[in-house]
């Protein structure tokens, strides 16, 4: 994985709420086992017509808008528990995910696949989603080490589990992470 410390972007202000899984990355995408394309067909039926034509209402075909950031409406990533659907908003480009809420298990893919995902309070959402939408051009700057996301609102705290603050801040994975404590779990074992 690639490490995040620092980020400053613009945003892409996805503005519905209860966004599953499954409009996230459809099933019917779901049979490759590889995380490669599958960037190809997030939101895939919003971002396109049944006919394959491209959707120009929907926001992320609209060239204004563009960043590593979405900002989207409450209860992101409900439904099933599919971690193509992290594959999918990690193809895409996207490194960082603003809600107010996140489904738990969408939450943890996230972070596995190198997305942060930041909850934040409810009306400061709203807020930041119609700032991003009067100002494409506005940037947001996510500072992991300090769990800060600073915003044109003001700057804004995040939680985030400290393993995982931990893997992201060094680009691990749980597998990399092991790796890393080679010489303690030799050491360990020789003591014993």
């Amino acid at each position: 994985m690639e490490k995040f410390v620092k980020l400053l972007d613009t945003a892409i202000p996805l503005s519905i709420e209860n966004i599953d899984t499954d409009q996230i990355i459809p099933a019917r995408f779901l049979k490759a086992t590889d995380k490669k394309g599958f960037g190809d067909n997030v939101f895939r039926d919003w971002r396109f017509h049944k006919d394959g034509s491209v959707n120009k209402e929907f926001i992320l075909n609209n060239k204004k808008y563009e960043g590593a950031i979405l900002v989207a409406g409450n209860n992101f990533g409900c439904g099933s528990s599919r971690e193509h659907a992290a594959w999918a908003l990690a193809g895409y480009g996207f490194r960082v995910i603003i809600s107010s809420f996140f489904a738990d298990i969408f939450k943890e893919n996230a972070l596995n696949n190198g997305i942060l995902p930041i909850q934040i309070n409810a009306k400061v959402l709203e807020l930041l989603l119609q700032k991003i939408k009067n100002n494409p051009a506005i940037k947001l700057t996510i500072d992991l080490e300090e769990q800060e996301l600073i915003t044109p609102l003001g700057n804004i705290e995040f939680e985030i589990n400290p393993y995982k603050k931990l893997c992201l801040l060094n680009g691990y994975d749980d597998i990399d992470f092991l790796v890393s404590k080679k010489k303690e779990i030799e050491a360990f074992e020789a003591s014993l």
